[in-house]
């Protein structure tokens, strides 16, 4: 087995981060990981996550974790994202946490948040995404939208589960432990196994 800090040296990863607000406190340690295994990280902020001051965290702390644990600027505006595509930034991008509406604009091809123009500049040059979703309606009106993406060619999942299938039957969240297996394999071509992975 690789040591720590070998796996991804050198990797070009697109870290893009979407509004679920709750799940910022466990995706941030896996930001850390992936930069600890030896990625360069490029950190793309969704309008939502780089305005919104909510009870998990204020946008302009989060925005300044961001560059010090990547060592980049965020790109936080469609104009900055764009390049992404025409100078083949990145190697990988990285959706964590993927809400539920930027799963449905995704799949849908709208284009209107620098999260999705990084997702699309990678898509045209076609390079691998790997989504880490967390939404509360992924078993209800967004299935079909996870459907068609599970099915799309360069476009892999983080192993994800239903969280709380009692009182929430239709939400899932991926497994952000695995995170980093995940990119290793998407780099391969590989969709990391089992996708579904039973409740918490």
């Amino acid at each position: 087995m690789q040591e720590l800090k070998e796996r991804l040296r050198g990797v070009r990863i697109g870290i893009v981060v979407t509004g679920s607000h709750c799940t910022i406190s466990d995706v941030i340690p896996q930001i850390i990981n992936l930069k600890n295994e030896g990625a360069e990280l490029y950190p793309v902020f969704s309008y939502t996550v780089d305005t919104t001051d909510n009870r998990f965290y204020q946008a302009r702390e989060l925005k300044e974790s961001m560059v010090q644990i990547t060592g980049r600027d965020v790109m936080n505006s469609i104009v900055a994202a764009e390049p992404i595509g025409p100078q083949k930034l990145l190697d990988v991008a990285v959706i964590i946490p993927a809400t539920g509406n930027t799963i449905a604009k995704l799949a849908h091809g709208i284009t209107d948040t620098p999260a999705l123009m990084a997702v699309k500049a990678q898509l045209r040059n076609q390079r691998p995404v790997v989504i880490a979703v967390s939404t509360n309606d992924a078993l209800g009106i967004n299935a079909v939208n996870i459907g068609m993406l599970l099915n799309m060619k360069n476009i892999y999942f983080v192993p994800f589960r239903q969280d709380n299938p009692q009182q929430k039957a239709n939400s899932i969240i991926a497994s952000f432990d695995l995170v980093v297996d995940t990119v290793i394999n998407a780099l391969q071509g590989k969709q990391l196994q089992p996708v579904m992975l039973g409740p918490l």
